[in-house]
């Protein structure tokens, strides 16, 4: 999707191992089993009931992590308990303009589930993979090098791309490393010399066991220099485990020239009533999701215990999620039935200006 009005890539590898999926409303992902992206989401027809998501079968390594964090993957927790992705925000103060910052997205605007199967022969979501720690590291050619943590990464020639391998998207590549634990993301990636080596727009890795930020305004490979994989709704969570356990991600059309950590980066134009990168949203306590679908409402309960991140300008309340062809797209296009004003902004921290 357009998330900085430049490119973004997640490195995403399938090297023998367990390949997951992930993301927002960013362009379709690849088909290899991960992801697919900003198409149209999950209103299309239903999953079909078979299929695991992409070349690994389920991520589910290990239970949920205590009280916060995501369902592990590879063995990696997907950072710590105290990480903002993995904080309760339910009793949050709301933000004295948290009116003017939903009526900026569209109080009126539906939710938009950005994952799913496929659309028009595409996969729908954000691809991710997990390789093993001796997956061979290749170079990486970056356009915006100076904001971008230098390869080579563990990016399988054969790794899962946002889209799928012919997408003009966003085409972002995820990639956990097993034993380091360390996460690799690309924005707008492509394979040369069949996958010796790539080229993206943007890159960043993550340590999973730190809550170290970027470099303050460096983007990642996501507008608000945020990783991707933590915001993910995925399969494994929401309908194997049955609980979410961490903020989401969603994308705006507009947003402010300005960030709150943990965001490190803004791409907007917008003005002082729109929203900055990294603004968390929550949803409303007292909202009825009880007559919604199952997987729609364990995305609600998260909703309202973690919120979910402005991290990418976009399609106003579109919500990222992973590729998985075991979706059932009609049961996720209940979300449509929310509208923004189920939603109000909180308090976190200052805005930082641009």
């Amino acid at each position: 999707m357009g998330r900085h009005t430049w490119l973004g890539v997640l490195l995403v590898s399938t090297a023998g191992t367990l390949c997951l999926s992930g993301c927002g409303d960013d362009s379709g992902s690849s088909g290899n089993g991960a992801t697919g992206g900003n198409g149209s989401g999950a209103s299309g027809g239903s999953s079909g009931s078979g299929g695991s998501s992409g070349s690994g079968g389920s991520s589910g390594s290990g239970g949920s992590s205590g009280s916060g964090g995501g369902t592990p993957l590879g063995g990696c927790s997907l950072f710590p308990a105290d990480n903002p992705w993995n904080t309760d925000i339910s009793s949050y103060p709301v933000h004295p303009n948290s009116d003017t910052f939903v009526d900026s997205i569209g109080r009126n605007r539906n939710l938009h589930a950005d994952f799913g199967t496929e659309y028009d022969g595409a996969p729908i979501g954000i691809p991710y993979v997990v390789v093993p720690q001796n997956q061979a590291r290749v170079p990486i050619n970056f356009d915006n090098a100076d904001e971008s943590d230098p390869g080579p990464y563990p990016v399988p020639a054969d790794a899962p791309i946002e889209g799928g391998p012919d997408s003009d998207g966003d085409r972002h590549v995820l990639v956990v490393e097993q034993g380091s634990c360390n996460l690799f993301e690309l924005y707008y990636a492509f394979p040369e010399n069949s996958g010796a080596s790539w080229s993206a727009y943007s890159g960043a890795v993550f340590d999973l066991s730190s809550n170290a930020l970027r470099p303050d305004r460096w983007t990642s490979a996501d507008a608000a220099g945020l990783p991707i994989l933590p915001g993910l709704v995925r399969y494994d969570e929401v309908v194997e485990a049955g609980e979410i356990r961490h903020a989401l991600r969603f994308t705006v059309s507009t947003s402010q020239d300005g960030y709150i950590a943990p965001a490190t980066h803004s791409a907007g134009s917008g003005g002082a009533s729109d929203p900055p990168m990294g603004m968390r949203f929550r949803m409303k306590s007292a909202f009825d999701c009880s007559g919604l679908s199952s997987e729609v409402q364990v995305i609600c309960t998260a909703l309202k215990r973690y919120g979910m991140f402005v991290a990418d300008n976009g399609s106003d309340w579109f919500i990222s999620g992973a590729h998985d062809m075991r979706w059932s797209d009609e049961n996720l296009s209940d979300i449509a039935q929310i509208s923004g004003d189920a939603f109000e902004a909180i308090d976190t921290g200052a805005i930082t200006p641009w």
